[in-house]
């Protein structure tokens, strides 16, 4: 049998390990039917296992309550999220996107046993039948929603970025050259651009259309198709093996973005969000 190279981070068995022993806590607690079908209180739970046991890297109350208002504002009816984790993002958003009255939540995590624990965790919290996981690499996530035109009218209202930081710009880039960011329909919301930090990602949210052009003339990956044939190509031949080489797409440099970092203090730092609204498109 043919040896399958599987994409993990450094610390992805630690990671698993605090996952699947959160599950445990979780499905262990006396007061599980209390909690079962009440989002909150799921993710009350979480939230004292990361306090009291072992931490988890989540979005957490405040920067997630941030998100929640700019839900609460948007009424987006697709919502995409790359990076499931623990479902704490996909339970909080996805209650939240569905209140009001949104159609669509998808989240895209690479690592199954993330998925596994997200998936538990949101059926217990009663979000199963409207959040849909998608595990793969984001890009063929991304390749997939549009090959099987899973997204109503072709687009995401709102996507947020929470996975590993280096993969912010090159996932931004499909996701642009797919066309499921519009002018004045899309926002985008990117996690821990302080902390770890995703420079790249904010210089590219926040340069101009000229700067993003002479930024691509220098770009290592090189652009296998026509910037406006992506989704095209994919909806006709497919992705995945022998197809589109999903790791060598540019962005759409003349996408024009307004972007606002809003930080918020931690135990003896800072992170912030990067909120990137999709306001134009250079001709």
């Amino acid at each position: 049998m043919a040896k399958i190279d599987v994409p993990q981070r450094e610390d992805s068995a630690q990671d698993d390990t605090r996952a699947t022993d959160l599950l445990h806590y979780i499905f262990s607690l006396p007061n599980l039917e209390a909690i079962r079908g009440n989002p909150a209180k799921v993710i009350e739970a979480i939230d004292d296992y990361s306090d009291n046991y072992k931490f988890l890297m989540n979005v957490g109350i405040n920067k997630g309550g941030h998100v929640v208002s700019l839900i609460h504002q948007q009424k987006p009816s697709t919502m995409v999220e790359v990076g499931a984790f623990v479902g704490y993002s996909a339970i909080m958003f996805g209650s939240a996107v569905r209140e009001c009255g949104g159609k669509q939540y998808f989240s895209l995590e690479i690592n199954p046993v993330f998925a596994a624990v997200s998936s538990l965790l949101v059926e217990l919290a009663g979000l199963g039948d409207f959040v849909q996981f998608l595990i793969a690499p984001c890009n063929v996530s991304l390749a997939k929603l549009v090959h099987d035109d899973m997204l109503e009218n072709g687009q995401i209202n709102l996507l947020f970025i929470d996975h590993w930081q280096k993969r912010y710009v090159p996932d931004l880039w499909v996701a642009e050259q797919l066309g499921l960011l519009k002018p004045g329909v899309s926002t985008i919301v990117a996690d821990n651009v302080v902390l770890p930090g995703a420079p790249d990602y904010v210089e590219w949210v926040t340069a101009s259309t000229a700067e993003k052009r002479e930024k691509l003339k220098t770009a290592e990956t090189l652009s296998t198709l026509k910037a406006d044939s992506l989704a095209d190509h994919i909806k006709k031949t497919g992705y995945g093996a022998g197809k589109v080489n999903l790791d060598n797409v540019l962005g759409n440099p003349n996408l024009i973005y307004e972007t606002e970092c809003h930080r918020y203090p931690l135990l003896n730092a800072e992170d912030a969000l990067a909120v990137t609204k999709v306001v134009g498109l250079e001709k």
